[in-house]
């Protein structure tokens, strides 16, 4: 018995460091004066990365600014004490972005802060950050940059190294339209030096970026430290592949109006449910989050999403987690979902189960006019 997933070629050295190759030439590392970063596709969701670079950077004696515009924040905190660093938390509301102002007035404040990490674009709340601002304020003040850009790759501009970013992270779920089962972390020789000098950073453990480095970077990328996974590796090739294809412009264009769609069509829906994310400009281009009145005799965002889903499964909705689960929805527009009539149905499911939940009307019809002149606008 045959089948397309089974029985595959082994996946070369060759192979795998030409799909780094790729990576590279995404985030602008691939030219003369890139910043020397190195790469490392890890194999496994992005949570792995990330735990590894704050793990190998951050130990007893580092003091991180750890910036928080969303529960991704919230958990490089967490992992930077759990390190035995000192941490001091940069807070903002969830429903805007911070600024490299107020960056620059925190690490004032600290002036023995080492270490910084960033959210870019936080899919769970639906804000995203002025990075190249912020990092030029982070290199001024000397300390390391550490980013999560899973959410934002592809969907907005990302040059780790022209921004001053020390240790990136992206994954191919979300607007590159690629699995979850891979993802990249783009070290600058800094970082680099950093893992190396931590005695308290992981060794010969799956979170051990050095050891990636150690034995397939330094080694000449000539032998696999150990068995990649396959598939995940061939999916990445394939999205990077067609990404290039449609071309980054097109790609981060039609992110963009999505974003602008969605926000434009709850304007016309005439109904209390607003973009979360205030002012356009913080708003992320992946995910538009909507806030929802909470009245106490009202439907909360769980009981929309329920009753949406409930008549279209498919679509990308989802209730706020955690202290957000009752005021905040979610509409998810990466990668294929980037769509304007994935922009539309969304729009009229939630009008459609705001008004049975309460008796009162939204205009569906403005809805669908106001989507439609802002995805056109868009294309202009």
């Amino acid at each position: 018995m045959t089948h397309p997933l089974l029985d595959l070629t082994p996946l070369t050295a060759h192979h795998f460091a030409a799909i780094e190759r790729k990576v590279a030439a995404l985030l602008g590392l691939d030219a003369p004066g890139s910043g020397g970063h190195e790469l490392v596709v890890t194999q496994g969701e992005a949570l792995l990365p990330l735990e590894g670079c704050i793990r190998g950077a951050a130990g007893p004696g580092t003091v991180a600014l750890n910036i928080v515009t969303g529960p991704y924040g919230q958990t490089f905190g967490d992992w930077l004490r759990d390190c035995g660093a000192t941490v001091h938390d940069l807070a903002v509301p969830f429903d805007t972005a911070v600024s490299a102002a107020r960056v620059r007035e925190a690490l004032r404040e600290h002036p023995e802060t080492d270490f910084v990490s960033l959210v870019h674009a936080e899919a769970a709340t639906g804000n995203t950050n002025p990075v190249a601002e912020i990092g030029e304020v982070v290199r001024e003040h000397g300390a390391l940059l550490m980013l999560d850009a899973v959410a934002s790759v592809g969907a907005e501009p990302l040059l780790p190294a022209e921004w001053g970013v020390d240790l990136c992270v992206i994954g191919a779920q979300k607007a590159l339209g690629g699995p979850a089962g891979v993802s990249v972390a783009a070290l600058s020789p800094r970082a680099w030096e950093r893992l190396e000098a931590n005695p308290a950073g992981p060794r010969g453990s799956y979170l051990s970026l050095l050891d990636w480095k150690h034995r397939w970077i330094d080694a000449g990328r000539k032998a696999l430290p150990h068995a990649p996974a396959q598939l995940e590796m061939l999916a990445l090739e394939a999205c990077l592949e067609r990404f290039a294809a449609e071309g980054p412009d097109a790609v981060r264009g039609r992110h963009a109006r999505a974003a602008a769609a969605v926000r434009a069509g709850l304007a016309a829906l005439g109904t209390p449910l607003t973009p979360y994310v205030t002012e356009a400009r913080d708003a992320a281009p992946v995910a538009t989050t909507v806030r929802v009145p909470v009245t106490g005799t009202g439907p909360d965002a769980g009981t929309l999403v329920a009753k949406a889903l409930a008549a279209h499964p498919s679509l990308p909705l989802a209730a706020g987690g955690g202290a957000l689960a009752a005021e905040m929805i979610r509409v998810n527009h990466y990668g294929p979902l980037a769509a304007e009539n994935v922009v539309r149905d969304s729009l009229r499911a939630l009008a459609t189960a705001w008004s049975e939940a309460t008796g009162e009307r939204a205009d569906t019809r403005a809805a669908d006019r106001a989507v439609a002149e802002a995805w056109a606008a868009g294309q202009a």
